[in-house]
């Protein structure tokens, strides 16, 4: 085969990376030259950067895209136009046979100067819905590919393929014991593992904090709570261990953990999903979001995978009785998850990707 080179995009949250993280190992087994286009303050240069320190990270400018009134929505379009310039510029020095877009703000200036210099795109889309800056693309896509089948809905037919979820091969070599001892836990309690996304949320964190007693005297907690949001006082509390963020330990965590809390990113439910852990989703509220996770998460309820409670009604009360409702419907979930089918492999996405390329 003769030497090619992809440039993957995507950034602004952990779910915006992850899969390109994931298929980056497969690619460069296949021979390819990968370079990722991400933006300058974004949290994908470090989880790039750190994972894969050889694949050349170029940052660029990017607008956020608010559906709010805010001043940067007048300078933000400007950014935009930078990045396209700073894209193009990079599409023409690299020469990708094909672009690959996970979406955030940051890939609408890639896609564009993709399609200026005539590269084919593909992009993914992991929620029910297509996001913002994937609709902006759209137009400019070879093609689409989804995680739901709900969503090929809101895309062109001929144009999209739902390819269920694409799970990184790590998560399936977790080992429950290392997570275990990664937490320095005795391992005679069951494990609660609470996550509140990249950011953090600052109301289950609180949550939990206040009520550590009483959850200490049922389970072992793992807290991701965030970045900057550890509490130095909590430091050394047997049976707590909190953490900013994981990245290549994240598989031990989840294989040690009996129950999960979490937001409903796509990535990060479906793992749950993949792994058969009971789970409670506090989905991003809509207020603070386009309400995708929401989507996501009632999606998963009705399909007798998990229970939820909205963010807007997230209380220490209704925090409790969702626990409780998840302890005692977990054999149910377990069983309900078991009968899944099996996703798809980060090998596998690579060949449905690389088959659009010039």
């Amino acid at each position: 085969m003769e030497h090619k080179t992809i440039i993957l995009t995507g950034g602004g949250t952990a779910g915006h990376v992850s899969l390109n993280q994931a298929i980056i190992p497969s690619l460069l087994q296949k021979g390819y030259d990968v370079h990722y286009i991400g933006s300058t303050d974004g949290i994908e240069q470090e989880l790039i950067g750190d994972a894969f320190p050889k694949v050349p990270f170029y940052g660029i400018a990017s607008g956020k895209l608010r559906r709010y009134f805010s001043l940067k929505n007048f300078t933000d379009p400007f950014r935009v136009v930078r990045g396209v310039a700073q894209a193009f510029s990079i599409i023409r020095k690299v020469k990708p046979s094909v672009v690959f877009s996970k979406g955030g703000f940051v890939s609408v200036p890639v896609v564009i100067a993709a399609k200026l210099a005539n590269v084919p795109i593909v992009i993914h889309e992991s929620d029910v819905t297509p996001g913002l800056a994937n609709k902006i693309a759209l137009p400019f896509a070879s093609h689409v590919f989804t995680v739901f089948e709900e969503t090929l809905k809101h895309l062109p037919s001929d144009r999209s393929t739902c390819t269920g979820s694409i799970i990184r091969s790590s998560l399936f070599t977790g080992d429950r014991d290392k997570g275990i001892a990664r937490c320095e836990f005795t391992g005679d309690k069951e494990i609660l593992l609470l996550m509140g996304g990249s950011q953090g949320s600052k109301l289950l964190n609180d949550i939990v904090r206040d009520n550590l007693p009483r959850l200490l005297a049922r389970f072992d907690i793992i807290h991701l709570c965030g970045k900057g949001n550890v509490d130095v006082n909590l430091y050394n509390t047997p049976g707590y261990k909190q953490f900013e963020y994981v990245t290549d330990e994240l598989s031990d965590l989840l294989h040690a953990s009996d129950y999960i809390v979490s937001r409903a990113g796509s990535n990060a439910i479906f793992e749950f999903l993949t792994l058969h852990k009971p789970m409670l989703l506090i989905p991003l509220s809509a207020k603070q979001s386009r309400g995708d996770q929401v989507l996501n998460a009632n999606l998963f309820k009705r399909q007798g995978f998990a229970e939820v409670i909205e963010e807007e009604a997230l209380t220490q009360e209704t925090f409790f009785e969702g626990l409780k409702a998840l302890i005692d419907k977990a054999p149910t979930y377990i069983e309900r998850m078991a009968d899944t089918q099996t996703p798809k492999t980060p090998e596998e996405m690579v060949e449905l990707i690389i088959q659009y390329e010039k």
